[in-house]
């Protein structure tokens, strides 16, 4: 009986996903109206419900939800929106819902971590064979991204495409104008300018009350790093290739330069002493205070409109400019990392899906139509008409488009063009991305690593933090990297993550 009913739900779901993908003309279920990427179905079905769960970082859905309202009338579904603020709480949610077979239809995993752990679980569908399903999607996403969402070769999730260029250092020319500086090229400079924003009243009030750099925690000091030909201490950013070679950041000679460069800035007092605390908006609001006048971020947090009327009504004078990476002493220079294996979301489906057809159909189709050039646009840009206007394939968005569509990243399951979207959404503001578009960066390549039996990374980049704040803050001194080194192997086994993850990045082509 159990074997019958076993057959019969395959079949079931044979059928169902013979009509399923096909996008720009592929096989549409018969009888059906058929769409772009193949999303489609008859308005008399019962629509079907599906609940998607993500982090929303505070974005809210508006009350007229018009990208909801076109995504249920194509793919006659009734979408719901499970929205958590906060990434830790999000993670909590979605461990409780799945010690209780109760996950959403389609989810957020919160890296790829908790991607294996839940794969490992035996939580999740094993996607594999259902790609030929969303021809637009494959297409859309390609190889390489696609490898993103393997765990032992099985594709687990879905990653989104697009990945963004961005993050530098930001400074303020004012303060320079004030003291009479120019703009800092090498690390050196950057020394001595933070020192003079730290020491010299750059905003002329009279008060020893301004710091010269700022962050949070180790990303303030990505470009320095980078400066040494060398990654960020982060778990996103500790693998790469160097002279074809698969290099871990924390074996290389120039990884202890870069630390006491980093010290230096702090043994002089030039830092905001909450550097390695800040969260959130910390680093950014004490920017936009005047308090600091150097500060790593990205464009959107100085240029977007809001920012600029937060930090113009703070400080009418002030004046926000990007840096280049500074130089180190090699004349190397790159930006913050950027972490080609890792996507900009990965989404998974719960292994229950395979006894539930329909809603197991609609989850592809929802994949593919959003990869398709009508769909990735409405999940970008909103209603054509009226959020934005169409000009053989130049999008122009409108003044409606400006104000309404700022949520629609909510619903862009299969990813975006990312620096295309920025500049089409961001018009007046392409010469600040292009800007950092543009910066050298290394690419590391952590998102590709799974973690091998027994190595614990939490446990492992927990130790590294506390010893690498120790260095820098001069509580152990940089003499004592190489017993820093000995703990790390042999207390958390981080020469067995390292030797596993050299031999996958190998596998996938990496290195030699």
């Amino acid at each position: 009986m159990k074997k019958r009913l076993v057959a019969l739900t395959a079949a079931a779901l044979a059928v169902a996903l013979a009509g399923c993908g096909g996008g720009n003309g592929g096989g549409n279920a018969a009888g059906t109206n058929a769409g772009e990427g193949g999303a489609s179905s008859p308005a008399s079905a019962e629509k079907v419900k599906l609940e998607a769960a993500q982090i929303s970082w505070g974005t809210n859905l508006p009350t007229d939800d018009f990208i909801k309202k076109a995504l249920d009338e194509k793919l006659n579904i009734s979408l719901e929106m499970t929205l958590v603020g906060d990434m830790g709480d999000y993670e909590n949610q979605i461990n409780v819902r799945a010690a209780s077979n109760n996950l959403p239809d389609v989810f957020l995993v919160t890296g790829k971590p908790q991607l294996q752990k839940l794969a490992e679980a035996g939580s999740l569908l094993d996607l594999t064979s259902y790609l030929d399903k969303m021809p637009d999607y494959a297409s859309f996403a390609g190889e390489d991204v696609l490898k993103k969402g393997k765990i032992d070769g099985k594709q687990y999730a879905l990653p989104k495409a697009g990945q963004a260029l961005a993050y530098t250092y930001w400074i303020r020319k004012d303060w320079l104008d004030n003291l009479g500086l120019a703009a800092p090229t090498t690390v050196d400079e950057l020394f001595e300018v933070a020192k003079a924003f730290t020491e010299k009243d750059p905003d002329g009030n009279g008060k020893n009350d301004t710091f010269g750099l700022t962050g949070t925690n180790f990303d303030a000091f990505d470009p320095i790093f980078g400066a040494y030909g060398v990654t960020n201490i982060s778990n996103v950013s500790q693998f790469f290739v160097r002279d074809g070679k698969v290099a871990n950041t924390f074996y290389q000679p120039e990884f202890k330069d870069a630390l006491a460069a980093i010290k230096r800035f702090l043994d002089a007092g030039v830092v905001d002493p909450e550097v390695v605390s800040n969260k959130g908006t910390m680093a950014k609001d004490k920017a936009f205070q005047g308090k600091v006048g150097i500060i790593h971020t990205e464009w959107a947090q100085i240029m977007k409109p809001a920012e600029v009327e937060a930090w113009k009504g703070a400080n009418p004078e002030a004046e926000w400019i990007q840096l280049a990476p500074p130089k180190g002493p090699n004349g190397q220079a790159y930006g913050k990392a950027i972490n080609i294996g890792e996507a900009g979301g990965l989404w998974v489906v719960p292994k229950r899906l395979e006894n539930e057809p329909e809603k197991l159909e609609k989850v592809l189709e929802l994949f593919n139509y959003t990869s398709t050039p009508e769909g990735n646009r409405l999940v970008q840009f909103g209603i054509e008409g009226t959020h934005f206007t169409l000009n053989g394939d130049t999008v122009a968005i409108t003044e409606q488009g400006s104000k309404e569509a700022t949520f629609t990243w909510l619903y862009q399951f299969s990813g975006r063009p990312e620096t295309e979207y920025l500049k089409t959404k961001f018009a007046d503001l392409v010469e600040y991305i292009d800007f950092e578009a543009a910066i050298p960066r290394m690419e590391t390549l952590d998102g590709f690593v799974q973690s091998p039996a027994g190595y614990n990374p939490a446990d492992a980049n927990r130790y590294i933090e506390e010893e690498m704040i120790k260095f820098v803050f001069g509580k152990n001194d940089l003499a004592n990297y190489d017993k820093f080194l000995e703990t790390l192997e042999s207390t958390f086994k981080y020469d067995q993550f390292v030797e596993s993850a050299v031999e996958q990045l190998k596998e996938l082509g990496y290195g030699q």
